[in-house]
């Protein structure tokens, strides 16, 4: 006897109930706000709106199937099931979240916000879960995801970008090299290197590449290609700025081996759940055989 599809609700604290939780009461929250120029109730209305969009999608999931809850700081401890559909209430980068502990599982945006929020990856609103979840078989958008491997067998996977560097700002020291370099690496001094996706094309990638002025086309998110770019690469008698950006097919790599004390590797701006690199790891970063099924 199969077991009936499970619905995984996906949210996050709300701005509003981390406020109350450090002061300790609305009236604090409330004051403190007021003393650096807002106003409390813009806050709690963006709740009221996420709370009525949570309560919007649980009335629409059909009665004979499972559900269940996570919040985004516990995705990292949740264990997601093949047959799960997963929906996610909130903004795009809630989905990003999520993306990386998934395998395959259809993901459904919804958006609880509108106007505020881009939209890219939270494309629906919760008046249309109902229709979502019970129209059979939905069309889903294949979204390239990004991965790195490092030597010791660390992996991590993101949906807009991979970021290599140093904590704390500081300079990264490491070698650098393609798979189609016939594996030549230059020896770098930087801010760091980033690796994205088409879907980080909309963000952070794409601010790189318009401040660079970079004339490689931008990726779409469903295409197997990604940009990479070196950030202030510093030359100097023992560093070079020879390869400094570039675009990996699916088929190819980045090869990065670390020449400083610690670096890290971080997706999706999770600076909190990073890769730590030691001198002499390498850590390879490149299209991620999984994607991302975004229900459009």
């Amino acid at each position: 006897m199969s077991l009936a599809p499970r619905v995984v609700l996906v949210h996050r604290t709300t701005e509003y109930e981390e406020l109350v939780a450090h002061h300790g009461t609305h009236g604090q929250a409330a004051f403190f706000l007021s003393s650096r120029g807002r106003d409390i109730e813009e806050v709690a209305e963006r709740h009221r709106r996420t709370r009525r969009a949570l309560a919007e999608v649980t009335a629409a999931i059909p009665l004979t199937w499972r559900q269940s809850r996570v919040e985004r700081g516990d995705l990292d401890r949740f264990l997601f099931a093949p047959e799960d559909v997963v929906v996610v209430v909130g903004q795009d980068g809630l989905v990003a979240n999520a993306a990386k502990y998934l395998s395959g599982q259809p993901v459904v945006g919804i958006d609880t916000d509108p106007g505020r929020n881009p939209g890219v990856l939270v494309r629906h609103r919760p008046r249309d879960a109902a229709k979502l979840l019970t129209a059979g078989a939905p069309a889903v958008d294949e979204l390239t995801m990004v991965e790195a491997v490092a030597d010791d067998s660390q992996r991590l996977v993101a949906l807009n970008e991979i970021y290599v560097g140093a904590p704390g700002h500081q300079t990264a020291r490491y070698r650098l090299g393609l798979d189609d370099h016939g594996g030549a690496a230059e020896a770098q001094a930087s801010s760091g290197v980033l690796v994205g996706t088409g879907t980080g094309a909309t963000g952070w990638v794409r601010s790189v590449w318009q401040e660079r002025g970079s004339d490689l086309p931008l990726p779409r998110p469903t295409e197997d290609r990604l940009l990479w770019f070196v950030r202030e690469a510093w030359p100097s008698p023992a560093t070079g700025t020879s390869l400094v950006a570039g675009e990996l097919p699916a088929s190819a790599a980045l090869h990065l081996t670390v020449e400083s004390e610690r670096l890290i590797a971080f997706g999706d701006g999770m600076e909190s759940d990073a890769l730590e690199l030691t001198w002499g790891q390498s850590v390879r970063v490149g299209v991620y055989a999984e994607r991302l099924r975004l229900v459009g």
